[in-house]
């Protein structure tokens, strides 16, 4: 007599817990999946932020390493710990030291995988072998492992190596898994852009080797056709979109209230495209806190300790408000208190893609400056274009512009919001459901036939 187990499932490509994006989609990924389940999962997951995925208090079995550590992270982390600025040559010896033991993880990797097939045990990094042996099915989840620096931004020789050996390490997580004849599914996800041969081969490599494929934008189903990649895929919608906090935390604020979630990535703009994009934002906020009596939260979404982090931006466009008086820094400690106070304010202006996803599911007005497709896209869905700034374009005057379309409008966008996005965040759960019964049972089956 066949006794049914509770399915087990391994989460790979977990990021930093620095970005309150990446908390919202990991945290979304996981409870999902214990509500659709009611609880009867084990899950597990593969991370390099050990700490910063334990302080998330998941049901998770266990947290263990990927099969190969991102460079930037692994340095990062080190640079943390050890006081070392991003500029200086320390981090530069640390960057090259975590090159280094990316190519002999990759080595130790291939050996692992070699020995498991022949019956031997994994020389390297068995408890992540025996993981993905024992699970079910292997999730890259929600979030965006396979891309080259951003639609909008330019590629240069710092960026090009970051997400080469970003797209190494994903890559390799993935053909291990498969090896192990285990199913790969992508939980929503944005995919490219791929500006270069190497990215392109490494990333048809890995995309190819998915099982399925749940994409989030039109835009990067367009750039999978161009790719030609085979697995099977559908459209869906941001997983961040059900996040929902159960912490109410108050802003302080008199309302009404225009939160501002800055931005901008470290050697992607010039220095006088980071001082124009700051001065914008000081002087518009000036104005638009007199003008319409409005008080403003500034909300640090990627706090990473680093020069030019968003902490770093916020810190700089309040230095240089005439008026600061009018505007609050809060860094919300947790992704439960950055939703719960985004659900209090009256619009949003956001320059990263998920403040902009939680601000909607809470139907918050959006103004969204942006960098990358997954934002145009996500906009041109919600038919709120004319609600975007490409960020290299940000002036005073276009933003103080901008923000006042979208203040004068702030009731029709509220109504649109509350018609569309509860039809979304339907779709998204439902193709997840239909998507994981489908390749469980398939499991279960084969696992009754063994």
């Amino acid at each position: 007599m066949n006794t049914r187990r509770h399915p087990r499932i391994h989460f790979i490509h977990v990021g930093g817990m620095g970005n309150k994006g990446t908390q919202a989609l990991f945290k979304t990924d996981v409870l999902l999946l214990q509500n659709l389940f009611k609880g009867e999962v084990a899950m597990s997951a593969s991370t390099t932020d050990y700490s910063g995925v334990r302080k998330l208090n998941l049901p998770l079995e266990a947290i263990i390493p990927p099969m190969v550590d991102v460079p930037y992270e692994r340095a990062d982390q080190l640079a943390r710990r050890y006081g070392v600025k991003r500029a200086s040559l320390r981090y530069k010896v640390l960057m090259l030291s975590t090159l280094i033991s990316m190519c002999l993880q990759v080595s130790l990797s291939l050996l692992s995988v070699i020995a498991v097939r022949f019956g031997l045990p994994a020389p390297y990094r068995k408890n992540v072998i025996e993981c993905l042996m024992n699970c079910d099915l292997v999730i890259s989840h929600s979030d965006e492992s396979f891309k080259e620096t951003a639609s909008l931004l330019p590629l240069n020789p710092y960026w090009a190596a970051t997400w080469w050996t970003m797209l190494t390490a994903r890559t390799f997580d993935v053909l291990v898994s498969k090896s192990l004849n285990r199913s790969v599914i992508l939980f929503p996800n944005s995919v490219g852009p791929f500006r270069t041969k190497i990215g392109r081969f490494l990333s048809r490599l890995a995309l190819n080797s998915f099982s399925h494929l749940l994409i989030r934008d039109e835009i990067s189903w367009e750039i999978l056709n161009e790719l030609a990649i085979t697995s099977p895929k559908t459209l869906t919608y941001d997983t961040a979109l059900l996040f929902h906090s159960q912490h109410p935390v108050q802003s302080g604020l008199t309302k009404p209230i225009v939160a501002v979630a800055p931005g901008v990535y470290s050697h992607s703009l010039s220095k006088n495209e980071v001082e124009r994009y700051v001065d914008a934002h000081a002087k518009a906020l000036d104005v638009v806190a007199e003008r319409h009596q409005v008080s403003i939260l500034l909300l640090p979404h990627y706090v990473s300790g680093f020069r030019f982090d968003d902490l770093w931006i916020c810190q700089q466009i309040m230095s240089r408000m005439k008026h600061p008086e009018h505007a609050k820094l809060h860094s919300a400690e947790t992704v439960e208190e950055y939703k719960s106070l985004f659900d209090q304010v009256d619009m949003i202006i956001s320059s990263k893609m998920h403040p902009a996803v939680l601000g909607a599911s809470g139907f918050v007005p959006i103004l969204c400056i942006v960098y990358d497709h997954k934002q145009t896209s996500f906009f041109e869905r919600l038919t709120m274009a004319e609600c975007t700034i490409a960020i290299r374009q940000v002036t005073y005057s276009k933003l103080l512009d901008t923000i006042e379309k979208v203040w004068r409008n702030r009731d029709r966008l509220e109504a649109s919001l509350r018609t569309q996005i509860p039809l979304w965040q339907k779709h998204v759960k439902q193709t997840i459901t239909r998507t994981l019964a489908s390749f469980l049972e398939e499991r279960e089956q084969e696992t009754v036939g063994d």
